[in-house]
């Protein structure tokens, strides 16, 4: 098994903010409803930019998502119902986020089948207690039509809010918390990988976290795959290390623009993000 690991550090974001922010969002779609043409307005009669209903009921199970693609001259409307039927079935079609469950006070579950650079990708995001998160679970899974078993693949990942909060909550003295409050696991026919992120606080209030990558072959490819990646440990090392600087430094950017408002304030800009994102100033 080869092991790679890199520390950079980020801005803290505010644990009552965040779940604040969380809960507003969630409520302001939970009061959404359909609009004219299939748009999705808020209960103010603003449509949300970029959200359309394509199928279904709206917040209803089987509901579909996307936008729907415009119409040649001549051709007439395309049934709303009917629009994203087809999402997805060829290179130019929207895709589509298809809702599996809406109980705010529960569990949120989306799903979205993709198709992109001729594979095809099936991604689901499940939301425990999303007013307030609890849990975040991933799946992905990934195949290339007619490409056989070696171009199939899967993977799932998971972050535990409550374990992340206790973990910064720690002195920094003290040593990270023993389980990582965000992992991933990646399985492929000739190898597997796991991803973990363990945060813990500076000095100076700011957040470390550990990303940790771990690599193995699978089954009677486990020596083939400590000779290559014997080899490759420079470029795996170097690829770590510049995607967890980046993320951090897109993480520290988006926090630096953040305006920390509460209540109604927080809400009406929320809001106005869903309506206008371009337009919108931060919050």
């Amino acid at each position: 098994m080869a092991r790679f690991a890199h520390t950079v550090t980020v801005a803290a974001l505010d644990r009552g903010w965040f779940e604040e922010a969380a809960g507003a969002l969630v409520d302001l779609l939970d009061a959404s409803r359909e609009g004219p043409g299939g748009s999705v307005v808020l209960a103010d009669g603003r449509p949300v930019e970029g959200l359309r209903l394509l199928k279904g009921r709206h917040l209803r199970p089987g509901a579909r998502y996307g936008e729907v693609p415009a119409e040649p001259e001549g051709t007439g409307e395309v049934p709303v119902e009917h629009a994203g039927a087809g999402a997805g079935d060829s290179p130019g079609a929207p895709q589509a986020v298809v809702l599996r469950t809406w109980r705010p006070s529960h569990s949120v579950e989306v799903e979205s089948l993709v198709e992109e650079d001729g594979m095809s990708l099936k991604v689901g995001l499940r939301l425990s207690e999303p007013r307030r998160p609890r849990a975040v679970e991933l799946s992905l899974s990934g195949h290339k039509p007619g490409g056989g078993s070696l171009y199939r693949f899967s993977g799932r990942g998971k972050a535990d809010p409550a374990a992340w909060w206790a973990a910064v909550d720690r002195l920094p003295s003290a040593p990270p918390a023993a389980r990582a409050p965000v992992s991933g696991r990646a399985v492929h026919r000739l190898a597997k990988a796991r991803l973990t992120l363990t945060p813990r606080p500076a000095e100076d209030g700011s957040w470390r976290i550990t990303v940790v990558l771990s690599m193995r072959g699978r089954w009677l490819l486990r020596p083939v795959g400590a000779v290559v990646l014997f080899f490759a440990r420079g470029p795996v090392e170097r690829g770590l290390r510049e995607a967890a600087e980046s993320a951090a430094e897109e993480w520290n950017t988006a926090l630096a623009e953040l305006t920390p408002l509460h209540g109604e304030a927080l809400r009406a800009e929320i809001a106005d993000a869903l309506v206008n994102p371009d337009g919108a100033t931060t919050f």
